[in-house]
């Protein structure tokens, strides 16, 4: 179907205030949508690009009054220029071996998976997360979705990144690593890789949801440059300084 034939058809809605996961004392609002429908691909396609991120079979973006601390950014595949430490990060990690899954779970990432959220999200809700959210999180997918796994020689799982496929590239849902291989910063690693196979698949972009300044969480992605944000309608470099 041509992108410019496309007919919006489906509602959006606006959650109710809730606490802000990422800023303490802020309250969250989000504009969302489900994806359903033999459209929903497309429909995917056309928020990515406008800023949206997926959960599960919902799409949405902040609306939150009075802050749009919240910015969409992608990383521009061709243009990307890993730093002296992300080229030495790059060598350290040649040994891993990438594959990629169906989003069907595992009791081998969901075992991953808790140590991860223990240690790095051990006071959240999410570390509530039983085995069938986890299935959940990786089936429940309307839209073009893979699991791409990272293994060492001996065969052992060390990371794992959920991904869709977008026009034009891909958009990293969700990752998660082995948190005592603090050498190997399995986290920024997995994006480089996905940069780089989105360049072997001739694809222009790797979406990494919202940048916010004030979150420790969210730091590491201002270590890609270039960076892209959607503000205003349009996408443009971040000038982060």
């Amino acid at each position: 179907m041509d992108r410019g034939a496309y007919t919006p058809r489906h509602h959006f809605f606006t959650t109710t205030p809730l606490p802000c996961p990422y800023l303490e004392g802020r309250v969250e609002r989000r504009l969302v949508t489900e994806l359903v429908g033999p459209e929903s691909s497309l429909l995917h396609d056309i928020l990515t690009l406008s800023g949206f991120r997926r959960s599960h079979s919902i799409v949405y973006a902040p609306v939150c009054q009075n802050c749009q601390a919240c910015i969409p950014v992608r990383i521009p595949t061709r243009r990307f220029k890993p730093g002296k430490t992300q080229r030495r990060l790059w060598k350290y990690n040649s040994d891993l071996v990438a594959r990629e899954r169906p989003a069907q779970a595992t009791r081998e990432q969901f075992n991953l998976f808790h140590t991860y959220l223990l240690h790095r999200h051990g006071e959240g809700d999410m570390a509530m997360m039983e085995e069938d959210d986890f299935e959940t999180m990786v089936s429940d997918s309307p839209v073009d979705t893979a699991i791409f796994e990272f293994r060492d020689p001996q065969g052992t799982l060390l990371a794992a990144c959920l991904t869709d496929s977008v026009r034009g590239g891909y958009s990293a849902v969700y990752s998660f690593y082995d948190p005592d291989i603090g050498k190997r910063s399995l986290g920024t690693y997995m994006i480089m890789w996905l940069v780089e196979h989105a360049k072997s698949q001739n694809l222009d972009y790797v979406y990494l949801g919202f940048w916010i300044r004030d979150s420790r969480k969210m730091a590491y992605k201002a270590l890609f440059h270039p960076l892209e944000s959607y503000c205003n309608g349009k996408w443009c470099d971040l000038n982060i300084f």
